[in-house]
């Protein structure tokens, strides 16, 4: 009975993907009915994604990557276009997965609800579920336990649909067996490289080439536009690191909150399951179950004895019938009303649910309390750090607006006042790839740059505006010293030009000469070439080679051997000589039974991503792109 959620690890994939994944939960009937206001990112249909749903979901993400990658972590990595139009896109899949969950009335029980609950591993000490630390991770995370609750149950909703359809995806075993003998398949080959260093006395290049190469790929040596700059950051982590607050603040909080830090009353109970079911005589099972009572009623003592014995819940009969400890809402209500009302030792007459009739015992019991000032003050102090920060970050934010524009000279004056540490960077080019922004930190933001290489910043060095980076975080920054575009002189890249020339030359007789030995091999001349030793390779097996190597050996035709086959890697030109194949010649059962199910679940994935691209198609999905680009609202 209670058993049915641990034994279906798609539950807990669902709950890890709620722990994990920036989606916004609003509850169903603000995703299905909303109106939206103000400017809104995207519409599905008659629902909108909202400004705040959209700015949500990037800090929950964000906040997703910060503990994924831990110090290699930056804020700015959320700040492209692409990171933030993933979002979206995950927000709207959402949404259209919800207009059509509610559109076929699909919904999840409040018992199911529980049952997942209880049975998520992060909510449980000891096995058991504690509705302490349920209620100590909902506030770790900023959320209330209804809205949690909302979020799963939307989530569970969204699963139904899922399941349906990437369920559905089937293999048969002769399709699996015949993946199975193509991917096992073992090629035995040997090897002959050809490099470009034995043409390098063969190349010649003319007086002219470096030259005129030079002049035709100019743009390969440009040196972009670059600068060093000094900034600041004003973000409420700093604010809330500034932050002190007195003991008095942590006395009044706890003591107007405590509510908050009550653990509800637990009980412990043992019982025996008389199952029933669709094809079970009802009677027969409630006469079975007053046997077994009265046999309980007999000898209390022997109640786990007698739940081995006769209980037919097949997780807790092991266990002499123990359930171990639980809160109210975490079991059906007739179960829960017994329980709650019995005395430590108590034997329950029979009780009715829509599993069967139990007999219960309690055996323990912890009665609600009120957690210590103590055990509770880092929480309480946090909390206070966090809502004084919150009150001084808007005015802060102006005042710092204010003073880097009308300070202009100088970062010092804004750094002195609101304690900021002045950072000074390396050398920063003014249109960097992707690559290049990522290691630039806090300055590797689109808005930032074309701040920092405005006309203003560049000629006047003038503090550029405050920039918000990220929620809650502004930057402002000026340029201490700058570098125009310029282009590298010819005598300074000549003998670097030189050297490239030679070698793509060399590289290319190197592929000439391979391939015309190759064609020489495949016509059957005589074969005098000093092979490596053999080895195997087969594709499940192939990281120990180039993948442009793997397809060439894979490719050759083998009806006759020994084959050969050619192809570049690196600047090299490679000859493989298949000599032997190594067919599979028994299945395994389970590798066959293995791959089964993940060339399903790849199916899977591509029917779902079909699936809701049918969706699209059906409720109109449009973007407000402007709304992506820029974080100004």
């Amino acid at each position: 009975m209670f058993d049915s959620v641990r034994n279906n690890k798609k539950i807990v994939q669902i709950f890890l993907a709620l722990i994990t994944l920036p989606f916004a939960f609003f509850g169903i009937d603000s995703y299905i009915k909303n109106a939206g206001a103000g400017s809104d990112v995207a519409s599905v249909g008659d629902t909108k994604i909202t400004a705040p749903q959209f700015e949500q979901a990037l800090r929950e993400r964000q906040e997703q990557m910060r503990q994924a990658l831990g110090p290699n972590f930056k804020a700015e990595m959320m700040n492209t276009r692409e990171a933030r139009l993933a979002v979206l896109n995950s927000l709207i899949d959402q949404r259209l997965l919800l207009v059509e969950a509610s559109k076929n009335r699909l919904y999840t029980s409040d018992e199911a609800l529980r049952e997942v609950i209880r049975r998520i591993p992060a909510m449980q000490e000891n096995g058991k579920f504690s509705m302490e630390r349920y209620e100590s991770i909902l506030r770790s995370q900023g959320k209330s336990q209804p809205q949690f609750e909302a979020m799963l149950r939307q989530d569970l909703i969204m699963q139904q649909l899922i399941g349906a359809v990437g369920d559905s995806a089937f293999v048969s075993n002769a399709q699996a067996e015949e993946m199975l003998r193509i991917q096992s398949e073992e090629r035995q080959f040997a090897e002959y490289r050809i490099s470009p260093e034995q043409f390098t006395d063969k190349v010649k290049i003319e007086a002219d080439a470096v030259q005129k190469f030079y002049d035709e790929n100019t743009s390969r040596f440009l040196v972009p536009e670059r600068a060093k700059a000094e900034y600041v950051v004003l973000s409420l982590d700093v604010l809330q690191a500034q932050t002190t607050v007195d003991e008095n603040e942590v006395k009044a909080w706890y003591e107007s909150h405590k509510d908050r830090y009550a653990q509800p009353e637990e009980r412990r109970a043992s019982h025996i399951l008389i199952a029933i079911n669709a094809d079970t005589d009802k009677a027969k099972a409630k006469a079975k179950a007053e046997e077994v009572l009265a046999e309980v009623r007999k000898a209390p003592g022997k109640f786990a004895e007698l739940a081995k014995q006769y209980s037919q819940d097949p997780g807790s009969a092991a266990k002499g019938g123990d359930l171990g400890f639980f809160g109210r809402g975490m079991m059906v209500k007739t179960f829960e009303d017994v329980v709650f009302k019995q005395k430590e030792g108590d034997i329950s007459d029979l009780v009715e649910s829509e599993f069967g009739y139990h007999i219960i015992k309690v055996t323990g019991i912890k009665p609600e309390k009120i957690r210590p000032l103590n055990d509770v003050r880092p929480e309480v102090e946090g909390e206070l750090k966090r809502q004084a920060a919150s009150r001084k970050f808007a005015e802060a934010a102006d005042a710092f607006t204010n003073m880097v524009y009308e300070q202009s000279e100088s970062l010092q004056p804004v750094a002195d006042k609101f304690k900021l540490k002045i950072e000074r960077s390396d050398w920063v080019p003014k249109n960097p790839d992707q690559a290049v922004m990522a290691a630039l930190g806090p300055l590797g933001n689109e808005k930032v740059l074309n701040a920092l290489f405005s006309d203003d910043a560049v000629k006047n060095k003038r503090n550029t505006e405050a920039i918000e980076i990220a929620p809650n975080t502004l930057l402002a920054s000026r340029i201490v010293e700058h570098v125009p575009a310029t282009t590298k002189s010819f005598d300074s890249v000549k003998s670097d030009i030189e050297r490239f020339l030679r070698s793509r030359e060399a590289g290319a007789m190197a592929k000439t000469a391979g391939e015309e030995k190759l064609a020489e091999l495949k016509k059957g001349s005589s074969d005098t070439l000093s092979w490596s030793a053999a080895r195997s390779v087969s594709r499940m097996q192939s990281r120990q080679l180039p993948p442009a190597a793997v397809q060439a050996i894979f490719k050759a035709d083998v009806e006759k051997l020994p084959a050969y086959v050619g192809a570049p890697v690196g600047n090299d030109y490679m000859i493989y000589k298949v000599v032997k194949i190594n067919a599979l010649d028994k299945i395994d059962p389970e590798k066959r039974k293995g791959l089964q199910a993940e060339y399903a679940a790849i199916l899977g994935q591509q029917d779902l991503a079909a699936y809701l691209a049918g969706l699209r198609a059906r409720y109109k999905v449009d973007i407000n792109y402007s709304m992506v680009e820029t974080k100004e609202r």
